[in-house]
């Protein structure tokens, strides 16, 4: 279980300290899947960045599993299960696919095995196995060869940080349907940082955060109506 205690975080400039999260709070439990949602700027991004280790607050407590995990590295928090698949993954020239799944792993994996993670993301493997992670992979491909690699882990929770920016329409489907497929076929936890609402339909439970703070938190078939019923109350008065 994810617990996250009174997590602030506050960055200073030339105009003095800023606030970016303010006491937030919640809990995610094992093998949950919850979306993070709310307005541009409100702090989701710096959260995620927060549990995975990237950055460290500058207030409250974080727990995986009952240890406090808040002074852990990202090293260390990866050997505990916790993975993080970045908005613009990282290309590297030189290095197959199949390297890439291995490395991963923590050891070589069989071709069939690689071949599973990346059809379970919507990528036919003959053609992908052997290619190099570099320029010539589309920002969707990329994308769903991350979530392949963050499979082929075996965590026990995974943060996708806006999976869907920045690609095109066919890939997004395919980024649907791995996520449906990672729910409901593994038992593990999963935090997405997304806009989305076909993201957000599949959802076990969505969180708004907006100027730093939870707005609200609570099941799927709670969440969801509300922030449509407001994206509709808004649209109308325009």
């Amino acid at each position: 279980m994810l617990e996250l205690k009174n997590i602030s975080f506050n960055v200073s400039d030339d105009k003095g300290e800023k606030e970016i999260l303010t006491d937030v709070s919640f809990t995610l439990d094992d093998g949950k899947f919850l979306v993070i949602t709310g307005p541009n700027g409100g702090g989701k991004s710096t959260l995620a960045k927060i549990i995975m280790g990237i950055e460290k607050p500058t207030g409250g407590k974080i727990f995986w599993n009952g240890q406090d995990i808040t002074d852990l590295s990202i090293t260390e928090r990866a050997k505990l299960g916790i993975g993080y698949a970045f908005q613009h993954p990282p290309r590297f020239k030189g290095l197959s696919v199949r390297d890439l799944l291995s490395l991963a792993h923590g050891s070589n994996l069989p071709e069939d095995q690689c071949c599973t993670y990346l059809t379970s993301v919507g990528l036919c493997s003959k053609d992908y196995l052997n290619r190099e992670v570099d320029s010539s992979l589309s920002g969707g491909e990329i994308k769903r060869i991350e979530i392949a690699t963050l499979m082929a882990r075996d965590l026990q929770l995974a943060i996708y940080d806006e999976p869907e920016a920045g690609i095109d329409l066919w890939s997004f489907n395919m980024l649907v349907e791995s996520f449906k497929g990672i729910s409901k076929i593994r038992n593990e936890s999963m935090v997405i940082i997304s806009h989305q609402e076909r993201i957000m339909k599949i959802a076990d439970e969505i969180a708004i955060i907006a100027n730093g703070t939870v707005k609200k938190k609570g099941p799927c078939d709670e969440i969801f109506p509300e922030l449509m019923s407001q994206f509709d109350n808004a649209c109308s008065f325009r």
